[in-house]
């Protein structure tokens, strides 16, 4: 891998991985646009979020701070529970699927990519036109129920295209939650997720002698992904304020599967 490829696939990971238009989707288009799949890129890519997840951690450094506080000196499990409750599904489903959904051609084709960037646009087009959202102020107002929903949400995301923020945030829309405290949830839901992601990673040999033999290119990726994502996620959040702010992503969605429809004709 040349560091350019470097620079672009960690450019791509922080300027998709807080918005809801999947970075998986585009990860996988940017793959085949710098020459295709290889093994090469397999490793990349499980180490590419490190660099997203310090983004994310350092972002929301007070709030998780809080929630230890919540834990260890308050007592108060609600919302720690609830997180951990959305992440049950994701973990058991990537446990049982990860290895497959990434080794099938399937999953990682671009007519699955675009088939899944289409549906979740055109749901994200539609959840505010549907009566009744937006009652909960923010994800503390969550119960059990709602927060399990969200994780079963997420499972989907296992699907390249479909994005786990996207899920997530759609899937909070329609428990009630307005867009902002959708994207918090989702956020503070995804950092056990990814750490878990990196920490299983890590503990492979093969991922650590590929990681030694190509630092360099590892560390320019990350912080590349580090300084978009720091970025992204504050203009995402912000920009989440607006009531109608998914169906704009939605629109985005839709247009790219199109895009990505004529050219699978075209061939």
């Amino acid at each position: 891998m040349e560091w350019w490829e470097a620079f672009w696939l960690g450019l791509t990971q922080g300027l998709t991985e807080f918005i809801p238009v999947s970075s998986s989707g585009h990860l996988e288009i940017m793959q085949q646009l710098l020459g295709g799949r290889s093994e090469d890129f397999h490793y990349f890519l499980e180490f590419i979020n490190i660099g997203t997840l310090l983004a994310l951690i350092i972002y929301y450094r007070k709030r998780i701070w809080r929630i230890l506080q919540d834990i260890f000196v308050r007592h108060k499990f609600s919302l720690a529970l609830n997180i951990v409750i959305t992440c049950i599904p994701a973990v058991v489903f990537g446990l049982l699927l990860g290895n497959v959904i990434e080794s099938a051609p399937f999953f990682s084709s671009f007519a699955t990519i675009a088939a899944m960037m289409a549906i979740v646009g055109i749901l994200m087009i539609l959840v505010d036109k549907l009566p009744h959202m937006g009652k909960l102020r923010d994800e503390t107002q969550l119960d059990k129920k709602r927060a399990l929903y969200i994780g079963l949400a997420q499972v989907i995301a296992l699907i390249p295209g479909s994005s786990r923020s996207g899920t997530t945030m759609l899937a909070g829309r329609l428990v009630g939650l307005r867009n902002k405290a959708a994207a918090d949830y989702s956020f503070l839901a995804s950092i056990p997720i990814m750490c878990g992601v990196v920490a299983k990673s890590l503990l492979s040999s093969a991922s650590q002698a590929y990681i030694v033999s190509n630092l360099g290119l590892f560390l320019l990726a990350n912080c590349v992904a580090f300084v978009v994502g720091s970025l992204a996620i504050r203009w995402a959040l912000k920009f989440l304020r607006r009531d109608d702010a998914l169906k704009y992503f939605g629109w985005y969605r839709v247009a790219l599967a199109a895009l990505i429809a004529i050219f699978l004709l075209l061939q």
